[in-house]
């Protein structure tokens, strides 16, 4: 067995030589105390940013989603509707209700026609329709 060193000489067996100056922390008793960082609030501070990014994330997607579902209950809408003519994509088209029979799509503007409007629509490429103003 080597000479053992006293426990407060820093040697380092595997270079052979004393090395406390290469050390990144003190290697005496006279040396600064080892504090570890308080990491409290930096970490309070990035779950607050990372929480309010993913709220703000979580809204777009259900305003998203609320969008896409009236969408959706548009195109039914206007699928479900009587009509006896083929749309053109890129026409627009006004949904009237017809008390007793439903309702029906027309190429009568609301100005033309004394019927309750429910809504004009757009047929896009994909077979969509768009709801188009204000209804």
């Amino acid at each position: 067995m080597k000479d053992k060193k006293p426990d407060s000489v820093v040697y380092n067996e595997e270079s052979e030589q004393f090395d406390a100056f290469l050390k990144p922390y003190a290697t005496n008793v006279t040396g600064p105390v080892i504090k570890p960082t308080d990491l409290t609030g930096w970490k309070q501070r990035g779950a607050h940013q990372v929480n309010a990014r993913f709220k703000a994330r979580i809204d777009e997607l259900k305003k998203a989603y609320e969008t896409m579902m009236k969408e959706v209950e548009d195109n039914r809408k206007v699928y479900q509707a009587s009509f006896s003519f083929e749309p053109v994509v890129g026409k627009t088209y006004h949904l009237y209700s017809k008390p007793g029979k439903g309702l029906f799509l027309s190429i009568l503007s609301p100005e033309e026609c004394n019927f309750e409007l429910e809504g004009s629509y757009r047929l896009d490429a994909d077979q969509t329709w768009t709801r188009v103003g204000d209804h």
